[in-house]
């Protein structure tokens, strides 16, 4: 498979207390410009959001920040974006996030980056979609939401298989190649909108 074209990062509004994550973060807006890819986020200038749009920005990279009214009023939004697409909800902002994307990556967050995850996740799972999903694990931070998703397939809530969608990396370096080797579906994707 190709590169994507567009990649939806799902990353928290807060810098965590790993500074490891901030260059994490740094370097992935870096690789996303100089491979040519579009960054689609949640359109926030905080936290990591505001780190991966702002390397992605400095290195040139096309960046669509999607944000609900409400949270561009608190957290207010990226103001440099090539594109801030606002709306009402929550859901409309997942919703425009999933469809303007060819694949997700999730940074370290907290319970809204989880929110995401999970949401595109059970959506693969469901069939109304293939589009690769590859968590970050940045210093391990991710390890207890691997053994949780273990522990839902051990404990017979899910299919085997549906850890399949989702893969895990340690290093930005294997990012691209981990996308590149997960199977699609061959055809359209499902407007989810209509589902």
């Amino acid at each position: 498979m190709p590169p994507p074209a567009s990649l939806c990062v799902f990353c928290g509004a807060r810098f965590g207390i790993d500074p490891a994550t901030r260059d994490t973060a740094v370097r992935l807006g870096a690789l996303l410009a100089r491979e040519g890819i579009t960054l689609v986020y949640g359109g926030g200038g905080v936290g990591l959001m505001g780190l991966v749009a702002n390397a992605a920005l400095a290195d040139g990279a096309t960046v669509v920040g999607v944000i609900p009214q409400f949270l561009l009023e608190r957290e207010a939004g990226h103001p440099a974006l090539t594109k801030t697409v606002v709306v009402e909800t929550m859901h409309e902002r997942k919703l425009q996030m999933f469809e303007r994307s060819d694949a997700f990556v999730v940074l370290p967050g907290g319970l809204g980056t989880l929110e995401e995850f999970f949401e595109v996740l059970s959506w693969r799972t469901l069939g109304l979609h293939s589009k690769p999903i590859v968590i970050v694990d940045q210093g391990g931070y991710w390890e207890p939401l691997a053994a949780l998703l273990r522990g839902v397939v051990e404990g017979g809530f899910a299919d085997r298989t549906h850890l399949d969608h989702v893969a895990f990396v340690s290093d930005l370096d294997d990012l691209l190649p981990t996308i590149a080797a997960m199977p699609r579906a061959a055809g359209p994707e499902k407007k989810l909108d209509r589902v």
